[in-house]
């Protein structure tokens, strides 16, 4: 330990301050949080990797297992062709080099739910690597506007999944469903380049839309189509990666989000009390909002990794549109990539003149970007408007009904009708979101119109009628007409907050204000 002895300019009086410069201490010292993840895509196809047997989501107990998935001696894998094509095809849409040759590993460790004692993986030789992915972070009431963010891809490479352990409590006993076994997967490993889980959750849900778009995976995060582990880790600024622990199948962008900052809390927290960070693998709970601990990794896990030997190397045709029953071309394959959805973005922006936050929740929930694109077609339609009321209005009454937006039941036709509407003030906004409650529990089939006919909602917008309503209002409120004839001019909305009440808001207010306004003058 150090002393150093401080004196003032003015030498009034001296004083000695002990600056202890022991890096083991961190309360003095700003932490940085580092981040890296790596994500497990179920691949969507009909057959799993390595047999035929059928690649679903929800069906009987071992009803969809090959004798191969089982593990039966005398088993060949037969590489699905598919599987390659959707593997390289997310590749290029990452800008990764898809290598000319890769090779497949058998990756040893014991679990009931992996019948054969190793799973087939591409550990030495991925599928491609080096690549990198481009997102927006934005999340409404955490971020004041977006920004631009980027992760670097490791490796992608083509494995097969697990079974699925089931644990009966009441029997105090495990069963074990194979009709994952085998299933299809990718893994992506990005590099520790992200900061919170913030960052971490807009990297997943940029992840999900690309595949999702791609066709190559469902992005059912409900079903374990997409998996998510986050290693988190914490560092002084300039120093090296520390000790980071690892929280394992993470379930849904927002756990992502929560996972990783309870994580970086509670390390923080140990530091600061003077502990240390083990090296462990953690859940997620995401009842109770916490990582907790499932096993240590201090002891290093020997994989005893081996080349397959009864799977040839895969090998791709990079440079020509020439292709066989052996080997894909990877320019074909290009041909196939889609818009993505950074130049879905840029579109909104560029054509709509829509806002960089407006364009990022927009195509972050596809079901929503559809009715935008309909609902602006022959551009008769204000794009800042109709982008208003899906975010604004229509996302308030799904969250209030606690309804996903792929499980909105809303027509197009009836949008569309609800739309036109309320851009022609026959509805005002409180009406508007009164419709869109109601369309959610009525049939396709059900108008707008019928709706608010049968209601009895449509607004006052005659204007002898509002005048009418204003004189009243004024009339019955001569302390507050007062006020403001003395100059207290605020006292305007709260004339204006008594006529809508009174006319259960079903009167069009930006006539009524000028109207109201009018009269006021005149007395």
């Amino acid at each position: 330990m150090k002393y150093i002895g401080v004196t003032n300019h003015l030498k009034k009086c001296t004083k000695v301050i002990s600056i202890k410069r022991d890096h083991s201490t961190t309360t003095n010292e700003k932490l940085q949080s580092v981040v890296g993840l790596e994500v497990h895509a179920q691949l969507n196809t009909q057959s799993k990797l390595f047999s035929g047997a059928q690649n679903t989501f929800g069906g009987l107990v071992n009803n969809c297992v090959s004798l191969f998935d089982a593990a039966i001696p005398g088993t060949l894998p037969v590489l699905n062709r598919k599987c390659v094509e959707l593997g390289i095809l997310t590749a290029l849409a990452l800008s990764c080099k898809v290598n000319e040759v890769s090779s497949f590993d058998r990756k040893h460790y014991f679990y009931a739910d992996l019948p054969a004692g190793y799973q087939i993986t591409q550990q030495r030789a991925p599928l491609a690597s080096d690549g990198v992915i481009n997102f927006q972070v934005f999340t409404p009431g955490v971020h004041k506007k977006p920004y631009n963010k980027s992760s670097k891809i490791k490796q992608i490479q083509l494995e097969q999944d697990s079974g699925k352990s089931l644990h009966d409590s009441d029997l105090k006993r495990s069963l074990v469903d194979l009709n994952r076994a085998g299933a299809p997967l990718i893994e992506l490993v990005f590099e520790p380049d992200l900061e919170d889980g913030e960052e971490a959750a807009a990297l997943v849900k940029e992840l999900l839309l690309i595949v999702q778009r791609l066709g190559a995976c469902t992005g059912r995060m409900e079903e374990g189509a997409l998996r998510v582990d986050a290693n988190v880790s914490l560092r002084r600024y300039g120093e090296p990666l520390s000790t980071r622990t690892e929280i394992k199948n993470i379930g849904s962008v927002r756990g992502v989000a929560g996972a990783i900052r309870h994580e970086i809390e509670r390390q923080r927290s140990v530091l600061e009390n003077g502990g240390k960070i083990i090296n462990e693998t953690r859940s997620w709970d995401a009842v109770n909002k916490v990582t907790v601990a499932m096993r240590d990794k201090e002891v290093v896990q020997d994989y005893r990794y081996m080349p397959e030997p009864n799977l040839p190397p895969l090998r791709v045709n990079l440079y020509t549109r020439e292709e066989t029953q052996d080997v894909l071309s990877v320019p074909l394959i290009k041909d196939r990539i889609p818009e993505l959805p950074e130049d879905s973005r840029k579109k909104l922006i560029e054509q709509f003149s829509l806002r960089p936050e407006v364009a990022i929740q927009l195509v972050n929930e596809p079901v929503l970007l559809n009715y935008f694109h309909e609902l602006t077609l022959g551009n008769t339609r204000s794009p800042t408007k109709v982008a208003n009321l899906l975010l604004n209005d229509l996302l308030t009454v799904l969250n209030k009904r606690k309804f996903d937006v792929e499980d909105c039941v809303i027509t197009i036709r009836q949008i569309r009708e609800l739309t036109d509407m309320l851009l022609n003030k026959h509805i005002n906004l409180d009406i508007c979101r009164k419709v869109l409650d109601e369309l959610l529990d009525s049939a396709n089939n059900t108008s707008p119109l019928d709706i608010i006919t049968k209601k009895e909602w449509s607004i006052v917008t005659d204007e002898e009628e509002i005048t009418k309503r204003c004189t009243e209002v004024i009339e019955n409120n001569p302390k507050l007409v007062k006020q403001y004839k003395d100059g207290k001019v605020k006292v305007f909305k709260a004339l204006l907050g008594i006529l809508a009440k009174n006319t259960s808001n079903k009167i069009d207010m930006s006539i009524a204000a000028a109207k109201m306004e009018e009269i006021l003058k005149k007395l």
